[in-house]
């Protein structure tokens, strides 16, 4: 209800007492949506600060406030050495003035996701200026419109059958969620009149709480059940509720997002850990396809004469095999293919426990910073947590917002730029000089990162994998086979005026692969 008339109402006639004779020495903004206003009487310093970033409308007044050295930037020039003379509720609307001696005007428009701040000149219809340009409308806006008159009597009431947003649109959200509670949608008229009246009642009374349900931080004029602080005075509540919104607020919102994100990754490093680990021993306890290959050399003599399909005797398990070989294929092709599919086994086993050992140091790295994080209770704290963790930058950050795709092989995280100018971020701001960078050769196309871990090697299927992808995110997609550049990504550099995703590579070298876009042996994080 801070943006409700039934609080203004208190409000002004406070903000009056503690303004008036005050002189603006300063109006500036150092973040988009927040404008400060700085205001001195004989030595005595009051702020105005009022933040605006959808959908979080609060304000507030203190005699402190620390302006930024940088990003800083002076506004509303005209007000510097206005004398404020009062502040001034408009009639039933969310809206307040701020009055000067010479007569011109700053109206505070509190109209939720549509809030601002307009300055008119003494006796202009019109503002000269707005702080928020992008609500058009604003700029033709008459603040003397925003006026209403509204006769709050029981005829009138009567007249429109007890409907409460009609008889006091002002009400807002609580006070109408009040009257519900109440039974109001079921009631007789006279029963809504008395609800009404006990309602307003409450209005009229200056006590104000600050609630908290879940997440949500509001103030009230009304008892609530989830009340954590009264307060009789309206700016200390203003006050109250501005810090426990937005900088209370702001830390948990921000700490638990960062714990959610982490503790995602964790799950999933779970899950990678028990899905390769059950891989890893279905691959030990299978047997290897050099068995097969020794089979079929003690036999090539029942494949003589172009013999095609043979039922042989497996000596290892002492059991009947059916091995059919392809049209011309020698059944020594065959063996030599399934000695080399043993030998690639092999290497596949011991990159698979590479990964898991790469995994579980991991998890316990991940267990930790979650520990921490849950053991955070300052901003301070939290800011020196993500400076101390800045290679975790594409974990904090929303993966909704960040520049590339997120994919998974074989352990190795491999990223795919979403277009030109993301490929241009991903790559100033995101990538490390170790990592390997991936391109179709020639052609428009996004940017592939396969991410370094420590001393792993990226084995050739990893890198024929992303070299897959990044023919699939180009314009050789519909080609059968398709070159793809790769290389260290520290060889691959920006040209100063070139144009969004252009690189110069040096060292660059070439694999050729068929076009793969993301498949079910591909993990998707976003």
């Amino acid at each position: 209800m801070h943006l409700n008339f039934h609080f203004l109402r208190f409000l002004c006639p406070r903000l009056t007492e503690n303004f008036s004779g005050f002189l603006i020495t300063a109006c500036f903004s150092q973040s988009k949506d927040e404008l400060i206003l700085a205001a001195e009487n004989e030595g005595r310093e009051l702020y105005i600060r009022l933040h605006f970033l959808p959908p979080q409308i609060f304000y507030s007044f203190t005699n402190k406030f620390q302006r930024a050295k940088r990003n800083s930037i002076d506004l509303f020039p005209f007000l510097i050495g206005q004398k404020i003379k009062n502040f001034e509720v408009l009639a039933f609307e969310r809206a307040f003035l701020i009055q000067f001696d010479s007569e011109d005007l700053l109206l505070i428009k509190l109209h939720g996701n549509r809030s601002n701040i307009l300055y008119y000149p003494k006796e202009e219809l019109n503002p000269r200026a707005i702080f928020r340009n992008e609500l058009k409308e604003d700029k033709t806006l008459d603040w003397k419109s925003l006026r209403k008159e509204l006769s709050l009597n029981k005829e009138i009431f009567f007249s429109l059958e007890g409907n409460a947003s009609q008889f006091l649109p002002t009400l807002g959200k609580i006070p109408r969620e009040w009257l519900k509670d109440k039974g109001y949608i079921e009631a007789s008229v006279d029963e809504k009149w008395r609800l009404m009246q006990e309602l307003m009642d409450m209005l009229d009374s200056p006590l104000f709480s600050i609630a908290q349900k879940d997440t949500e931080v509001y103030l009230t004029l009304l008892p609530d059940t989830y009340n954590i602080q009264s307060i009789a005075d309206p700016i200390e509540a203003l006050n109250a509720l501005f810090y426990k919104a937005l900088v209370v607020g702001n830390f948990e919102n921000e700490k638990r997002k960062l714990l959610k994100a982490y503790e995602d990754q964790a799950k999933k490093t779970q899950n990678y850990i028990q899905k390769s680990s059950q891989k890893l021993d279905d691959l030990v306890k299978s047997a290897p396809p050099s068995q097969l290959a020794d089979v079929i050399m003690a036999h090539l003599h029942v494949f003589e004469g172009g013999v095609q399909s043979a039922e042989l005797e497996n000596f290892y398990t002492n059991e009947r095999i059916i091995v059919n070989l392809k049209p011309n294929q020698k059944p020594q092709d065959l063996a030599a293919q399934l000695y080399r599919k043993s030998k690639n086994r092999q290497l596949e086993i011991q990159q698979l426990e590479n990964n898991i050992k790469a995994k579980k140091e991991l998890l316990e790295e991940l267990d930790t910073i979650v520990f921490d994080l849950q053991n955070i209770s300052e901003f301070r704290d939290l800011k020196n947590f993500k400076k101390h963790h800045k290679k975790d930058k594409s974990i904090q950050k929303d993966q909704s917002s960040l520049p590339f795709r997120q994919f998974e092989i074989e352990g190795f995280a491999v990223w795919v730029g979403k277009s030109a100018k993301d490929n241009d971020e991903m790559l100033r701001n995101f990538t490390h000089k170790d990592d390997i960078w991936l391109h179709a050769r020639q052609v428009t196309g996004s940017h592939v990162i396969i991410r370094k871990k420590g001393n792993l090697k990226i084995s050739d299927r990893v890198l024929e994998r992303a070299a897959a992808l990044a023919a699939f995110y180009s314009k050789l997609k519909t080609e059968s086979l398709a070159p793809v550049i790769f290389t260290e990504a520290k060889y691959v550099r920006k040209v100063k005026g070139a144009a969004p995703g252009s690189v110069m590579v040096d060292r660059e070298s070439v694999v050729m692969v068929t076009p793969q876009g993301p498949d079910q042996e591909i993990g998707i994080s976003s």
